[in-house]
């Protein structure tokens, strides 16, 4: 059954959304202490709205789209009552007094929050291993990172512990763990959806998107949250499409489709992730799509061009974490990875270097997106892996550009504000792979079509 032919199911009263949310519950209580998904989980509260909402269903009222859903959330996203840790000693005793836009829209469409979900700290990381809780472990590929840094977000989807789930992506946050979990994750266009009440890594990249094992739950959640806000000035004021409807209806979605093949995007990843790849696509154009190869020319400008953004970004938004207002001052008790990108971000933007570095790094954000914009201009989506190797496994030694190289690929979209998601496309000895479709700016419904084309082919 999918997302929404369950949420069909719990308007008929066929399920209740007491059973719904029961039966995550002993998932819960059975798997989160060895995955550790959730960090905190609210079940009386949970509880009490599923019987609220079944209450609505019989007495004949009005539910939201979100009716009897069991939602994880980040831990970077406000949700009163809750604690908003980031995942960070700085922040573990930070408890939400409001909403986020997202959570209110969720809770506005009886959406069932079960709890927050683990993190890299401060979503600096790739493989969900910093978190002052302690790491996420990958249900699907079990000893393996689960990605990052919205790693617990990804493992709850995977261990069947909630309908839907909330990450943000910055670099890949929500593609990456997705890709290494089996499951979908989508990162929308930048703007697309409100930011405001998310605790920002860097703002020009970051962005909420959703997690789900079908197209159709990641339509639903994106029917939700999409849409203009007054209280962020980045978002977009336009028609959110009706996504539930694109993903119900894939059977002639790949028909004349045309899907960019990058050749870079090959030569930089793994030969048994590569050939998981091009069988997909072979399936694609069986099923009528149309290949168009493309060279892309600045791939190495990416990463480099990403952090030194990223670490400035970084930098200017832990200002306010200094120990005053609340929780405890960052550089005394943050992990290793954010010590070093606030260092780096003070280094760069000292004014002495800030030329030398971080303008030039916007200049190159600039060819970036002309690029990839040349390269959307004829087809209409570019088509390749999610993530370049598949994860390492838990305590696995990295060094730092080794754990950012997992990046590679996803940082694309968010140098451009593009729309990007990874759907699942087969396994290596088990361990998931991810197909990436990145598309031009507010073509989400495409992709969200091509995802659920895709699951038609399994």
């Amino acid at each position: 059954m999918s997302i929404l032919e369950k949420s069909q199911s719990i308007r008929n009263h066929e399920l209740t959304s007491e059973e719904n949310l029961e039966t995550f519950i002993k998932g819960i209580e059975k798997d989160n202490s060895a995955i550790r998904a959730f960090v905190e989980l609210k079940v009386d509260e949970a509880r009490e709205k599923a019987k609220e909402i079944d209450d609505k269903i019989k007495n004949g009222q009005k539910v939201g789209k979100l009716a009897g859903m069991v939602v994880g959330i980040k831990s970077n996203i406000n949700v009163e009552d809750f604690h908003i840790t980031a995942a960070s000693p700085t922040l573990k005793t930070y408890l939400g007094s409001y909403d986020a836009t997202v959570t209110r829209r969720m809770k506005a469409e009886d959406g069932i929050i079960i709890g927050m979900t683990n993190m890299d700290e401060f979503a600096a990381g790739s493989s969900t291993e910093t978190s002052c809780f302690g790491h996420t472990d990958n249900p699907a590929a079990p000893g393996r990172i689960p990605g990052g840094s919205s790693g617990g977000s990804a493992a709850a989807i995977a261990a069947g512990m909630c309908d839907l789930a909330l990450g943000s992506d910055t670099g890949g946050s929500i593609r990456n763990p997705a890709s290494h979990c089996g499951v979908m994750g989508f990162k929308p266009t930048y703007g697309a959806v409100s930011r405001q009440g998310l605790l920002d890594l860097a703002m020009s990249f970051d962005q909420i998107g959703p997690f789900a094992t079908d197209a159709s739950g990641i339509a639903l959640m994106l029917e939700v949250i999409a849409g203009e806000d007054r209280r962020e000035c980045t978002t977009i004021d336009w028609k959110v499409p009706e996504f539930t409807s694109s993903s119900t209806d894939p059977e002639n979605a790949l028909k004349g489709m045309k899907l960019g093949v990058v050749k870079e995007f090959f030569h930089v990843s793994d030969e048994a992730i590569v050939n998981i790849i091009e069988d997909r696509i072979n399936q694609m154009q069986e099923a009528g799509a149309e290949v168009v190869e493309l060279s892309f020319d600045h791939l190495k400008l990416c990463l480099p061009t990403y952090y030194l953004i990223n670490y400035v970004e970084f930098f200017s938004a832990t200002r306010k974490y200094d120990g005053r207002k609340y929780g405890e001052r960052i550089e005394e008790v943050c992990g290793e990875e954010v010590l070093r990108r606030i260092q780096m971000g003070s280094y760069i933007s000292q004014k002495e270097f800030s030329g030398k570095y971080y303008k030039k790094a916007l200049q190159a954000r600039s060819l970036i997106r002309r690029e990839i914009t040349r390269l959307l201009k004829d087809v209409d989506v570019l088509v390749g892996p999610t993530v370049p190797k598949l994860p390492h496994k838990l305590g696995t030694s990295l060094e730092p550009m080794e754990m950012y190289a997992y990046d590679i690929l996803t940082v694309i979209a968010n140098l451009a504000g593009i729309p990007a998601a990874s759907t699942p496309a087969g396994d290596v000895k088990g361990v998931p792979v991810g197909m990436q479709f990145q598309a031009k700016p507010l073509d989400d419904e495409k992709i969200l079509q091509l995802m659920a084309a895709q699951e038609r082919l399994d």
